[in-house]
This record gives structure tokens, C-alpha cells and sequence, in this order.
């Protein structure tokens, strides 16, 4: 059964039966106080009818003295206590009533009987006889009018409910399409996803902030992220294969050249080997790159601590030296200690340090400090510079400024877009300036902590 179907049937049984239920109450209760009000007053009655047999007892005849006190719809008998009725007088056109077995009754009754279907008011009294016996005096009558009152009153609930469905049933079916419409829209823009192979979203109207719209724009939140994290699969699949060609190609062509030629030829063999194992590095650092560029920002494990700024960038300054021999300058205006994750933060200078080594033949400065509660980072480099039309894209993947600045340094135009997506996830900023010709400046900011 479909949901709104089953929603539609859950709702109209559950409604139909909450007012069967209520219906039931009303009735019961209007009963249970009609009838209750009408043994009341049949009591009241039968009390007038003892106190008149008391007071007249002996003077009258008893028939007479109970006819006085009998009710139209009822009848009036006195039974002694072997069950024997002294007297018995009966109202109106009730002569049935007489043909009832009569019964003694101990102490005061009242209660409802019911003869034939019909509902009766009685009450029994006790009262002293004319021979000092202990007799009962009875009082019924008939609640006929109160009968068909209560029949009336079944009916219109009957109507009343029998209306009512008629509008539940309706607006059970209005509400199991709205709530319904949302998945079914759901499961269509899912169907056409899956046949199109294109991503898809659900429009939301924003007009209500239940959790139908939330259902919708989380759905197009989640399509948003699957749609992001396909196309960096795809991008990553056309870099990888774009980038990997050209080194895999090196290398099967001196592969080929050794296989034919390399053990003749000891300077081809060891070119060959030269050529592999440098297109092999290449090929490492690139694969590296892809991947950490290929990596969500929320899946990076940073480890947050706290260390002197000055120690940090001694470190950092100490082992590019000692890797690329190249001099740098480093002028810490102002120590502290800096929260940050030190391996990415260094990751980072790195980056940057490398460009500047790749461009520029002289010294590379860093100068580091606070300004107006900020850490500010510079790299300085009197290189070849970019020019001004190239700066927009630097830090677009695989983007080189030229092919012929790069191919020699073995650069992949990966390295500032990495820098950019570890500056993110350090929850700092990246200003590049650069004037071709006479060098470049990058500034890497980050919030001081208080």
C-alpha cells in the first residue's frame, strides 16, 4: 500500500473511531443524567405517596388512598413480606405493569428496570402496615419519553458523525499528498538522477520551515555535495591521466631504448636510468599532490598546539637550507607563540619558499610579526616575477604561468593550489603580490589568538 494511502486509511479509521468514542461518551453520560434525574424525582414521589398512606392509613380504603398517589405512566403496590401484594394500583393505559412479579424489598431501593425494552424509574420504600408488618412500598414509572429523547439523541450523533466522515475523509487524502508530494518529488528527481546521469534538485519554495522543507534542501545540499565531490573526481581523473602522460611516456621510450640499444651503449644506459629515475620522482611528487589536493577540507586531520613563532620558522628556515642550499633571510619582529598545526603550517612556507627558489637567484627573505592582532607571514623574492595578466590564475590547478619556466623545474602548477586549501584548513588568508621582472611578495595572514 502506498503511503498516502496508508495514511489516508490510518487517519479516517483513527478520527472515525475518536468520535464512535466520543459519540459513546455524550451518550452515556446524557443517559446515565436523564435517568439519574428521573429516579430523583420518582423517589420524591414515592416519599409523598408513604408520608399520604401513613397519615390516612385505617381512614380510607387503600386502593383509593394509593390511586391518589399513582403516576400516569406508572403504578403504585404495596407488598407485604411474604410477597403477597396488599395493593396495587396502576396508572394510565399500563395495565402490563401489573402482570410483573412482585417482590419484597428490604430497606430503600432506586434503581432503573427495565420491562420489554422499556425503561422504568423504581423505588421501593419501607412502611408500617395496619398490623404493625413491615411492608414495602413500590413506585414505578415509565421513562418512555426519556427513551425516545435518548433514541433521538442516537440518531443525531449518528448524523452528526456519519457528516463528519465526509470532510475527514477528505482532508485525510489533502494530507497524506502533502505529506506524500515532498518524497514523491523526491523519488522522481532521484528516477531522473539515475536515468540522465546529470544531478538534479528539488525546488523549495521556502514558504514553511518544517521537516518537509528541510527534507528538500537537505536533499539539494546533499546533491551539491555529491555533485562537488564528482567533479573533483573527474577533474582529479583528467589531471592524474593529463599530467601522468607525459612522464610515463619518458619513461616506456627509455625503457624501450635500453631493452634495444642499452647494454651496447653504457652512456645511453646510464641516460636512460637518469631519465627513468627522474620521471619516476616526478610521477611520486605529482601522485602526492593530486591526492592531498583530492581531499575533502573536512577530512583533513589537523593537530592544533601551541609554538614560539620564532622556533617554528628557525626550523623551518634551517632545513630548507640544508635541502636546497639556498640562503634565507629570516626576521621575526615580533615573538609569541602561535596556535596552529606546525607540520601544515611549514607544508605551506614550503611551498612558497620553492617558488621562490625555482624563480629567483638571490636570497629569500621571511619576515614574520603581528599586525593589528593578526600573524603575518612574508615571503620575498627579487625572482623574474609574474606578470599582472597571469596573477589571477595562479592558484588555479595545473595552471603554469609558461611551459618553459616550469617543464625544467619540474613544477606541476599544483603547488599553490595546495598552498591555498592548507591556508583554508589553518583558517588563514593568502596575499600574492607580484611585478614582473623584480620579484614577489606572499602573505600568509592568520587570527591571533587571545
Amino acid at each position: 500500500m502506498k503511503l498516502s494511502n496508508r495514511i489516508h486509511v490510518y487517519t479516517t479509521v483513527l478520527v472515525i473511531l475518536l468520535l464512535i468514542l466520543i459519540d459513546a461518551a455524550v451518550y452515556v453520560s446524557f443517559q446515565r443524567s436523564i435517568f439519574q434525574s428521573e429516579v430523583e424525582q420518582t423517589k420524591e414521589e414515592a416519599r409523598q405517596a408513604l408520608e399520604g398512606v401513613a397519615a390516612e392509613q385505617g381512614g380510607f380504603p387503600v386502593q383509593d388512598l394509593l390511586r391518589a398517589y399513582v403516576p400516569p405512566g406508572g403504578m403504585i403496590e404495596v407488598v407485604l413480606q411474604s410477597g403477597e401484594e396488599a395493593a396495587t394500583v396502576t396508572g394510565g393505559s399500563l395495565p402490563e405493569l401489573a402482570e410483573e412479579p412482585s417482590t419484597f424489598q428490604e430497606g430503600e431501593v432506586a434503581e432503573v428496570k427495565r420491562i420489554d425494552g422499556t425503561p422504568y424509574a423504581f423505588v421501593a420504600l419501607p412502611v408500617v402496615w395496619s398490623d404493625g408488618e413491615v411492608a414495602s412500598l413500590q413506585l414505578t414509572e415509565t421513562m418512555a419519553s426519556e427513551a425516545s429523547t435518548l433514541q433521538l439523541l442516537r440518531f443525531v450523533l449518528m448524523i452528526v458523525t456519519l457528516i463528519a466522515i465526509i470532510p475527514l475523509f477528505v482532508s485525510a487524502r489533502l494530507l497524506g499528498k502533502v505529506i506524500t508530494n515532498p518524497i514523491t518529488s523526491l523519488i522522481q528527481t532521484m528516477e531522473e538522477i539515475r536515468g540522465s546521469g546529470q544531478f538534479r534538485r528539488i525546488e523549495a519554495d521556502g514558504a514553511s520551515n518544517d521537516e518537509l522543507e528541510q527534507m528538500k534542501e537537505t536533499f539539494n545540499r546533499m546533491i551539491d555535495q555529491l555533485e562537488l565531490n564528482y567533479r573533483r573526481q573527474e577533474q582529479f581523473i583528467s589531471n592524474a591521466s593529463h599530467e601522468l602522460k607525459t612522464p610515463l611516456t619518458i619513461i616506456e621510450s627509455y625503457s624501450n631504448l635500453l631493452k634495444r640499444r642499452g647494454l651496447q651503449d653504457a652512456s645511453l644506459f646510464d641516460e636512460s636510468i637518469e631519465a627513468i629515475h627522474s620521471e619516476a620522482l616526478r610521477m611520486k611528487d605529482l601522485t602526492q599532490q593530486l591526492l592531498l589536493l583530492a581531499r575533502q577540507e573536512e577530512h583533513w586531520d589537523t593537530k592544533v598546539s601551541q609554538h614560539a613563532l620564532s622556533d617554528l620558522l628557525s626550523s623551518v628556515v634551517t632545513a630548507f637550507e640544508k635541502a636546497y642550499q639556498r640562503e634565507v633571510v629570516l626576521e621575526v619582529k615580533q615573538d609569541g607563540l602561535i596556535e596552529t598545526d606546525a607540520d601544515k603550517l611549514k607544508q605551506l612556507l614550503y611551498i612558497f619558499m620553492d617558488n621562490a627558489r625555482k624563480y629567483s637567484d638571490g636570497a629569500i627573505q621571511l619576515v614574520a610579526g603581528v599586525e593589528e592582532r593578526q600573524w603575518r607571514m612574508e615571503i620575498i623574492d627579487e625572482g623574474i616575477g609574474i606578470p599582472a595578466s597571469k596573477r589571477p590564475h595562479v592558484f588555479e590547478r595545473f595552471y603554469q604561468v609558461s611551459e618553459s619556466r616550469t617543464s625544467s623545474e619540474g613544477g606541476f602548477g599544483l603547488g599553490l593550489a595546495l598552498a591555498e586549501d592548507l591556508a583554508a584548513v589553518l583558517g588563514g588568508t593568502i596575499d600574492l603580490q607580484s611585478v614582473e621582472g623584480e620579484g614577489t611578495s606572499v602573505t600568509v595572514t592568520f587570527a591571533r589568538s587571545q
